[in-house]
């Protein structure tokens, strides 16, 4: 009797166990890839792709403690309730998002850039070289008109306020976001960015928001 049937049935063998226990392997690994994007969906905002709130805050912690002289630059929408009611909400998602891959263009590639929520964005841009100029260069991105997916131009603005390590003499991520927001509202709508002095992180503030106005340096009129 040939050994060839036997020989076929030992390969079908063997080749049934190595599928079936592929199977799963391949479970696991469509498993995985769920996990990672569902990882992913926690660690980005779901319409401009920045990183949310706590994802940003871990990478900035970590860039402070890297780098000698950073800073961070707080960014808040203006007009941003106008846009919605003048052209609707789909036109107030463009503009976010626009706003968002400017940010990302700005900061380069090693920066941590998140979204805290609404129209408030955040950046910890590397480096940090020049930042005067920088600064007036946001600025001028960030005031340059948003062309909609129906040709209709909108007008835009924000204002801005940073913070910097070496003028506050911290890394205290918590102590340069409230300074740099506190500047930011110093200057609200002047087409500037604004600098925040020792005086910023030791004013009271009312909601995360500051109650009062004490001296701002300012960098960069735009154009």
């Amino acid at each position: 009797m040939s050994s060839l049937p036997r020989v076929q049935g030992r390969i079908g063998q063997r080749t049934l166990l190595l599928t079936t226990a592929a199977v799963p392997l391949s479970g696991w690994a469509v498993h995985a890839v769920t996990l990672h994007r569902q990882l992913a969906a926690t660690r980005h905002d779901p319409l401009t792709g920045l990183l949310r709130r706590d994802s940003y805050t871990a990478r900035a912690r970590r860039l402070l403690a890297r780098h000698d002289d950073l800073a961070v630059v707080m960014v808040d929408q203006d007009h941003f309730k106008a846009v919605n009611d003048d052209f609707g909400h789909p036109a107030g998602d463009t503009v976010l998002v626009a706003t968002a891959a400017r940010l990302t263009a700005w900061a380069g590639p090693r920066a941590s850039v998140g979204r805290l929520g609404g129209d408030e964005f955040v950046v910890v841009p590397v480096p940090v070289t020049r930042l005067e100029q920088r600064l007036a260069q946001l600025v001028r991105m960030l005031h340059t008109p948003v062309v909609l997916d129906d040709g209709r131009t909108v007008d835009v603005a924000a204002s801005v306020g940073a913070a910097s390590t070496g003028v506050l003499g911290t890394r205290d991520l918590t102590v340069l976001q409230r300074a740099a927001d506190a500047a930011l509202y110093d200057g609200k709508h002047p087409r500037r960015a604004h600098l925040a002095t020792a005086a910023h992180t030791m004013h009271p503030s009312v909601n995360g928001r500051r109650a009062g106005r004490p001296g701002t340096a300012v960098w960069g009129r735009a154009a």
